[in-house]
């Protein structure tokens, strides 16, 4: 198996017989959040749907999985899988669409981002298929383990104008999502699935 490179912070322990790292890895991660998506969507856009109620943390958790995947997920496999660079730049560019569908989404419009969402499941999820094949258990550790920190720090918003590949995106979504939070906590925006009366099943 080919390594994948990896963010040089924080530093990896000198290798061990029968080390592993802990945290759970990025392709486990990246399924989860997968299906807890979908599963919202659907809850949205059912027949006994208030997805006013749903709304803004689907906008929060879509925000958050976005720009996490693109910090951490799809420049793994950029470096690991050379040969799917352009399916890994048109995701990008679909990621901006999806976010730009975000900004100022209203009930209506749910049923086209849901179908946006349900393309990037499968695209990011082929994706994520074919970096397992290549990358050890340790790699996708300490990427799942990058990808968590990300996730806690990225924007709640959608902020398709910023920088969608590393460095920049970086060290900007983190400073964005601070604003984010902020707006956040004064507004008392719902923003995680467990802020929600029924939380989706994943």
């Amino acid at each position: 198996m080919s390594a994948v490179p990896l963010p040089p912070l924080p530093p990896a322990p000198a290798p061990e017989e029968g080390y592993r790292p802990g945290g759970r890895n990025i392709a486990d991660i990246v399924d989860r959040e997968h299906r807890q998506l979908v599963a919202l969507l659907d809850q949205l856009t059912g027949p006994d749907a208030t997805p006013r109620e749903g709304l803004p943390v689907l906008t929060a958790a879509l925000s958050r999985h976005l720009s996490a995947e693109e910090q951490y997920l799809l420049p793994a496999v950029r470096a690991a899988l050379p040969a799917a660079a352009e399916r890994v730049d048109a995701e990008i560019n679909a990621d901006a669409s999806l976010l730009s569908a975000l900004k100022g989404a209203t009930d209506e419009g749910l049923a086209e981002i849901a179908e946006r969402v349900r393309h990037h499941v499968d695209g990011v999820g082929a994706l994520v298929t074919e970096l397992r094949a290549v990358a050890t258990q340790e790699e996708l550790i300490r990427l799942g383990n990058r990808l968590e920190i990300a996730e806690e720090a990225a924007p709640t918003r959608p902020h398709p104008g910023t920088p969608a590949t590393p460095p920049w995106n970086r060290i900007v979504e983190p400073a964005v999502g601070v604003v984010d939070k902020v707006l956040d906590a004064v507004t008392r925006r719902p923003t995680y699935l467990a802020d929600l009366p029924e939380s989706p099943r994943d």
